[in-house]
C-alpha cells in the first residue's frame, strides 16, 4: 500500500506556472504507474497526465499537451507536474494517483488503486 500527498497548489494568474508535487510513502513509487487527474466543481474527474514506472514515457490530455510536464524522481519517491501557461479553465482540484494494474498508462480513474487528498489550483483571468 502507498500513501500519496500532493502539494504545490495555489492561486496564480493566467499565463503563470505552478509545480505540483506528489510525495509517496509506505511503498516505493517506482512500483506504480503514476497519474494526475483534476476535478472542477460540478464536473467529473478527468485525466491530465501519466508517467510510466521508469519515467521513460509520459502521456497527456489534449487540453494540457505542450503546457504540462510530468516527471518523477523515484529516489525521492516523488512525482511532479509542472504546469505552465495556465488558463482559467485549468482551475480544479488536482489529484495524483498510483496504479499497480496498468502496464504503461491509463486515463481511467477506475484503474488507479491509490489517491492523494488533492490540492487546489486556481487560475485567475
Amino acid at each position: 500500500q502507498v500513501q500519496l500527498v500532493e502539494s504545490g497548489g495555489g492561486l496564480v494568474q493566467a499565463g503563470g506556472s505552478l509545480r505540483l508535487s506528489c510525495a509517496a510513502s509506505g511503498r516505493t513509487v517506482s512500483s506504480y504507474v503514476m497519474g494526475w487527474f483534476r476535478q472542477a466543481p460540478g464536473k467529473e474527474r478527468e485525466f491530465v497526465a501519466a508517467i510510466t514506472r521508469s519515467g521513460g514515457n509520459t502521456y497527456y490530455a489534449d487540453s494540457v499537451k505542450g503546457r504540462f510536464t510530468s516527471s518523477r524522481d523515484n529516489a525521492k519517491n516523488t512525482v511532479y507536474l509542472q504546469m505552465n501557461s495556465l488558463k482559467p479553465e485549468d482551475t480544479a482540484v488536482y489529484y495524483c494517483a498510483a496504479s499497480s494494474k496498468v502496464q504503461y498508462y491509463s486515463a481511467s480513474p477506475a484503474l488507479y488503486d491509490y489517491w492523494g487528498q488533492g490540492t487546489q489550483v486556481t487560475v485567475s483571468s
